[in-house]
């Protein structure tokens, strides 16, 4: 199964952590905070077939006054983050401690996507993986356009419908739903069931 990879998108401290820039500002889903212990099994029996796990980090990079170079369209949507919020090797840029272990490569973002200026794909094709396993936050937005990036790439491509999230039920499931189009959406335990066949 060395030709599989799971990408966890985004399952970082400031999204995710009671102290982070999101529960700050009073933005908290909890159908994310589930998905930390859930990803780990899935990530755990990933790497017992011989795959590869990688997670995307969100970063907002300082500009020279060392304030966060946000996106206009990000920042009207989340007027609260402030300088140090998912600042490059912060801990709120970083992973949630439950998942550090079992990740074999990060990669730093600056937009939706994990493809999008990162070098993940190169590192993907040189490890010879062909199919991906996409995890993470949120569902609409880097889960599906890095779902939609891979598609592009030509990687056979798993949508793990409980092992994403977004902020509202129905847009998780509308994405789900627009994402079936181009890529296989199944639960963690299918998954995990089809890597255990023989």
């Amino acid at each position: 199964m060395s030709h599989i990879a799971l990408i966890m998108i985004d399952l970082q401290q400031d999204f995710l952590a009671p102290e982070g820039a999101y529960a700050r500002g009073g933005v908290v889903s909890p159908a994310a905070q589930a998905l930390p212990a859930r990803m780990r099994e899935v990530a755990q029996t990933v790497k017992g077939q011989g795959g590869m796990v990688c997670a995307s980090l969100f970063t907002l990079w300082p500009d020279a006054q060392g304030e966060p170079m946000v996106s206009p369209h990000l920042l009207a949507k989340r007027p609260f983050l402030r300088r140090g919020d998912f600042a490059p090797n912060s801990e709120g840029q970083a992973l949630v401690p439950s998942l550090r272990e079992v990740v074999d490569l990060c990669v730093w973002k600056v937009a939706y996507s994990a493809f999008f200026n990162t070098q993940l794909d190169w590192v993907l094709r040189r490890a010879g993986v062909t199919t991906l396993a996409v995890s993470g936050i949120v569902t609409n937005g880097g889960v599906a356009s890095t779902v939609r990036d891979a598609h592009m790439r030509d990687y056979d491509t798993v949508v793990l419908s409980d092992g994403c999230a977004a902020f509202s039920e129905r847009t998780h499931a509308a994405s789900l739903e627009d994402m079936a189009t181009i890529a296989e959406v199944m639960t963690c335990a299918q998954f995990m069931q089809r890597l255990q066949q023989p």
